[in-house]
């Protein structure tokens, strides 16, 4: 089957920065839905009319994937109104309940990436924005969309969501 939307298809990857260090491998063949809102743009252009088994190397820059990297997403907040453990590398969805920075984005995860005794440095840019990426990518499989899946748009927490473009605040798996 040629890969055209909507379809389900089965990939494996590396993942690396624009320098070549590796950032994630995906071994074990994970389901993404192709023409919903699993899957940058780019990585669709090169899948599509593909088959079983095609293997291509993307380059996507910063606009192309997780975006550019946005200062005005950082905050500071009070220590206080965070739990006694905080720490870095935590995620919060959302900022605290008693946060005073305004205008912050409420439907954003947030990471903490400083701790002082006074107050917490928060980040709401996904972890890769503003980087250069590379993947090299294999096609597993292909199969057609059930009428669910395509009408979802996604394969959900399942899908490569990670992938799925600018302001994306999934996780690598």
């Amino acid at each position: 089957m040629l890969i055209s939307a909507p379809c389900v298809v089965s990939l494996t990857w590396r993942l690396e920065d624009a320098q070549g260090h590796a950032i994630e491998t995906l071994d074990e063949p994970m389901e993404f839905l192709y023409g919903g809102d699993d899957l940058f743009e780019k990585v669709e252009q090169a899948l599509a009319g593909q088959e079983a088994g095609f293997e291509t190397s993307i380059a996507l820059q910063p606009e192309d994937a997780f975006g550019d990297y946005n200062s005005e997403l950082v905050c500071f907040e009070a220590r206080s109104v965070f739990p006694e453990a905080v720490e870095v590398g935590m995620q919060f969805e959302g900022l605290p309940e008693d946060a005073t920075t305004p205008d912050m984005p409420a439907d954003r995860i947030y990471t903490v990436t400083e701790v002082y005794p006074e107050h917490v440095v928060l980040d709401g840019n996904h972890p890769l924005a503003g980087i250069g990426l590379r993947m090299h990518i294999q096609v597993r499989g292909v199969r057609a969309a059930t009428e669910e899946e395509a009408e979802a748009g996604t394969l959900g927490e399942l899908g490569l969501s990670v992938l799925s473009g600018p302001g994306s605040q999934d996780t690598l798996h």
